[in-house]
């Protein structure tokens, strides 16, 4: 029942940087809304499964996955029902499609989007 619209992606070159964004609309299927719940990045790479690279709790507490530590920097507005993914130093292995999803349990919770590609290369 949530949809969710990334976008702000695009090419860079090694070193740069992206701001992604992710627009939630509508409610859980218990009738709640996007902002009582944890959101996650993911991104998946052709031949790689899908790796969730940064969360953020409802209260607004950051977790990264090893690989973007340090460089990336998950956000939230929840009166804008918009959670961002500040991406810096970029490298070739962060090209990917890069997707939100609500959390729970660890888990994602709804379908996802459609994404938006991100590709790291001179």
């Amino acid at each position: 029942q949530v949809q969710f619209a990334e976008s702000g992606g695009g090419l860079v070159q090694p070193g740069g940087s992206l701001r992604l964004s992710c627009l939630a609309s509508g409610r859980s299927f218990r009738g709640y809304a996007v902002a009582w719940y944890d959101v996650g990045w993911y991104r998946q790479a052709p031949e790689k499964q899908r790796e969730l690279v940064a969360s953020i709790t409802s209260g607004g507490s950051p977790n990264y996955a090893d690989s973007v530590k340090d460089r990336f920097t998950i956000s939230r507005d929840n009166a804008k029902n918009t959670v961002y993914l500040q991406m810096n130093s970029l490298k070739p292995e962060d090209t990917a499609v890069y997707l939100c999803n609500t959390m729970r349990g660890g888990r994602p919770m709804e379908s996802w989007g459609q994404g938006t590609q991100v590709t790291v290369s001179s």
